[in-house]
């Protein structure tokens, strides 16, 4: 056994040493990608499973439940023979002394690929950050639907209008396609599910607000699919959306707008921005204003040719110089052009640089409602949910999974019922 900082480290063989920090999208894709090849491989989390983010609006809206859209990493990994997992939480990187600082250990390597992704980001506003929700995580989407429900349940009982219609009045921060996908979820499950199950409610008090601080909505799609989303929203009748309107503080009853208007409101989600994570701030190398490193065309760090950065960490920029956007495409997209590349060092080859193929984007509105934009092809309606579906079944890992998402979605469909609506632990 090998002596760490901080504990002990499993004996390797001679093979190179590859830590890969993160088993999101891409920090799997880099591990599975090294299987067979002549190196050892550790991926280290602080969660024992891989989480899939795209559908975390839909725990958060009682739609699906926490262990469909998650998925034990050393499961999906037990047949690699040259991978050990390490359940651990990254606290620091030495790049001089190529080393990973967990709480449990040190992890030394030869080749380092940094996935840790990203983290809420509310732009300094402490107040937002302390009352309101992010939804990052299965944590975030539980308290989510806790306090979701548990807001109807104390509006029953409140005499209190101004109260209860505080109560009852939901704010989503963001007009991406989780903030958009959040708002016609929870649309949805007032209008479809909660009317039903508290039938002495006047519905006339509930309200879900879409506040986007510019001009339109999912600024990554053609314009027109913004508006299409807009209009389709506003048919919703429940979702009230705001261009052009920024959020300046929250204390949790009341939010205070960048134009002197306030809302009174006791819930607002925070979908407006993602930062990387704060440990990347220990390697001492440029990052951009979102906390992203800058790396070379090839994903390496400037200065150390064996560390690479991929996904929500990493700051790359396109062919044409725009920077490339923080999604799930992205990091697998760089994660398989790593592996290679590590490869390719270890037998003395030339890297090239990585070259992003957009496979378009989409969004879900909510029931048979979606927008898409797939190279030339911009869609909506109908069709873009069936294949919204289908993109969505398709990504998620392991079969079980995904006949569980399948038969929630469809119980939902026909039945017009959410499947988890209970209020639990957190």
């Amino acid at each position: 056994m090998q002596e760490g900082r901080i504990g002990v480290y499993p004996e390797k063989g001679q093979s190179p040493h590859v830590v890969v920090l993160g088993a999101g999208f891409g920090g799997l894709r880099v591990a599975r990608s090294l299987a067979r090849r002549p190196v050892e491989v550790t991926l280290v989390d602080r969660k024992n499973y891989h989480l899939f983010q795209p559908l975390l609006y839909q725990v958060a809206t009682a739609t699906l439940s926490p262990d469909e859209i998650a998925y034990p990493v050393r499961n999906t990994l037990h047949n690699q023979q040259n991978l050990h997992f390490q359940l651990g939480e990254v606290q620091s990187i030495d790049l001089n002394a190529r080393t990973v600082i967990t709480r449990e250990m040190a992890i030394p390597y030869d080749f380092l690929v940094v996935a840790l992704g990203g983290q809420t980001n509310y732009f300094g506003m402490e107040d937002v950050e302390r009352h309101g929700f992010g939804l990052k995580d299965l944590a975030d989407a539980t308290r989510i639907r806790n306090h979701v429900l548990s807001q109807f349940e104390k509006a029953v009982t409140e005499p209190d209008p101004e109260k209860r219609r505080a109560m009852l009045t939901f704010v989503i921060v963001g007009g991406g396609p989780t903030g958009i996908e959040s708002a016609g979820s929870i649309s949805e499950l007032i209008r479809l599910v909660l009317r039903k199950d508290y039938p002495t409610l006047d519905f006339d008090d509930v309200c879900v607000i879409l506040l986007e601080r510019d001009h339109r909505l999912l600024l990554a799609m053609p314009e027109e699919l913004g508006q299409a989303t807009l209009e389709a929203l506003r048919r919703k009748h429940v979702v009230d959306v705001r261009l052009n309107t920024a959020v300046e503080s929250y204390d949790g009853h009341v939010v205070r707008l960048g134009d002197g208007g306030q809302i009174r409101a006791e819930t607002l989600i925070w979908a407006a921005g993602v930062r990387a994570v704060s440990v990347l701030d220990t390697l001492g190398v440029e990052q951009d204003r979102s906390g992203r490193v800058v790396v070379e065309p090839t994903l390496q760090v400037p200065g150390h040719p064996e560390v690479f950065v991929i996904g929500d960490a990493a700051f790359c920029k396109d062919e044409e110089g725009r920077p490339l956007p923080m999604m799930a495409p992205v990091a697998m997209q760089q994660a398989s052009h790593v592996a290679g590349s590590i490869i390719r060092l270890i037998e003395g080859r030339p890297l090239e640089a990585f070259r992003y193929k957009d496979p378009g984007s989409m969004a879900t509105i909510g029931r048979n409602q979606a927008v898409a934009h797939i190279g030339r092809w911009k869609l909506r309606g109908f069709i873009a949910w069936v294949m919204w579906l289908a993109v969505h079944i398709y990504q998620l890992i392991g079969f079980r999974n995904r006949l569980a998402v399948l038969i929630d979605w469809a119980w939902s469909y026909i039945f017009y019922e959410r499947a988890v609506r209970l209020i639990g632990p957190p």
